[in-house]
């Protein structure tokens, strides 16, 4: 529940005259410190949010409850988390809808994991992989944190989504693959994944993400891969001085979707050529089985 008075337990944001933020859970008899004194956490709970406070220094605070992607920012990290501005790729360009089967692996810190659990509503399910036992410990508690308790529609496992994936019978309508080498689970997720289906890939380099790509297209039983990324820059706008801000959220990562060929149909082979020397000799990624070395050399001869 994220409406009415703010309770204990709850987190709130904090923002000052000058921008800066801070965020905070609510614990009754407790107060809230900075360079500009202290407020009293029981003069916060019970209010309903958007409302100024003074600290005993004289500062004044805006207090609201911190949106998502406010909240995924700032909570407490295992692994990096995924930008929200990603996040929101992910759930619109993977077409995350009410009620779809959502298969993630690894879970991070749980930022992206709270934005399924929003997208697939109550019917749907969110299936979390992660490998380390303290970021799915962290996952958890954010997670739990975010939405006021145990969410209904989540199940977090450990191990190797190439392993447990098959062994779990999951049928999925997405999978999210956010780790160092998803490529190794490009055959687990094509079996879960349902004809239509989304696989979507989240990597933060170049190397990673052409051997993701390559290794798709090897596999044969996706469409072409389609990869993207989004900056995110903030504008400042005061009366006549209109222009873009200093600081901007340039690159996090890579993202890439496929859809799930039903079974036994391949997509249509690709009629534009390869850049020159892009298969050259210096490549050594997976290379589709109708495009070899020899091939590129006698076709550019």
């Amino acid at each position: 529940m994220h409406r009415g008075p703010l309770r204990a337990g709850e987190w709130v944001r904090l923002v000052d005259s000058k921008g800066r933020k801070h965020n905070f859970e609510l614990v009754e008899g407790k107060r809230f410190f900075s360079n500009r004194g202290h407020l009293e956490h029981d003069d916060l709970i019970g209010r309903e949010e958007g409302f100024t406070v003074r600290s005993s220094g004289g500062a004044e605070y805006l207090v609201f409850r911190p949106l998502l992607s406010e909240f995924v920012v700032s909570m407490p990290r295992g692994a990096a988390v995924i930008y929200p501005k990603d996040s929101a790729q992910i759930v619109a360009m993977a077409d995350i809808f009410p009620g779809a089967v959502v298969v993630e692996a690894g879970v991070g810190s749980g930022a992206l994991t709270c934005s399924l659990l929003r997208a697939v509503g109550p019917y749907g399910q969110v299936h979390s992989f992660e490998r380390r036992e303290e970021f799915a410990d962290v996952a958890r508690k954010n997670v739990t944190q975010f939405f006021g308790g145990e969410h209904p529609s989540w199940s977090l496992r450990l191990g190797d989504l190439a392993e447990a994936l098959p062994a779990s019978g999951i049928r999925a309508d997405r999978v999210i693959l956010d780790m160092l080498a998803p490529w190794e689970c490009v055959d687990a997720a094509a079996d879960a994944l349902t004809p239509g289906g989304i696989l979507i890939a989240y990597v933060a380099t170049t190397t990673q993400l052409s051997r993701f790509v390559e290794t798709v297209r090897v596999h044969g039983g996706f469409t072409e891969p389609h990869a993207w990324e989004s900056l995110n820059r903030d504008w400042h706008v005061e009366g006549l001085a209109v222009r873009p801000d200093h600081k901007m959220i340039g690159h996090t990562a890579f993202l890439c979707t496929a859809r799930r060929m039903a079974p036994g149909e391949k997509p249509p082979r690709k009629t534009r050529r390869p850049a020159p020397g892009a298969y050259g000799a210096d490549y050594f990624g997976p290379r589709p089985a109708d495009l070899s070395e020899q091939s590129l050399e006698e076709r550019d001869a």
